[in-house]
């Protein structure tokens, strides 16, 4: 069993910034590919944006494309999720989640082929 600890939610005004991070083991983090989605209320759950396990590539949701970056920490067997210029819809429960093996550009998007999920982290961008 994988286990992800997700972390750095919180309460944020409209334009500022969080990182959200999301830590697994040594070995769930060099075999599998990452993405982040979010679910608002009343929402289905949709993806954010994505990093590949080969290569490193990234690729994001059109609402978040130029404010949200994904990067990695390899000594720290973390992911992260910067999120600047915050807006209001942008609310939303956010969860990491791990699929082993390799993903695309395309394929990352589907939330149904990942295995693993973080328990969830809440933001809140207020207006």
């Amino acid at each position: 069993q994988v286990q992800l600890i997700e972390s750095g939610g919180g309460l944020v005004q409209t334009g500022g910034s969080l990182r959200l991070a999301c830590a697994a083991s040594e070995r769930a983090f060099s075999t599998m590919s990452m993405a982040w989605f979010r679910q608002a209320p009343g929402k289905e759950r949709e993806f954010v944006g994505g990093l590949t396990r080969i290569g490193g590539r990234t690729s994001y949701a059109d609402s978040v494309k130029g404010r949200f970056t994904i990067s990695r920490d390899n000594t720290k067997n973390t992911w992260y999720l910067q999120m600047n210029n915050l807006k209001p819809e942008d609310t939303a429960v956010y969860y990491c989640a791990l699929l082993p093996g390799s993903t695309t550009a395309q394929s990352m998007r589907d939330r149904r082929i990942y295995n693993y999920w973080g328990q969830g982290t809440q933001v809140t961008v207020s207006s």
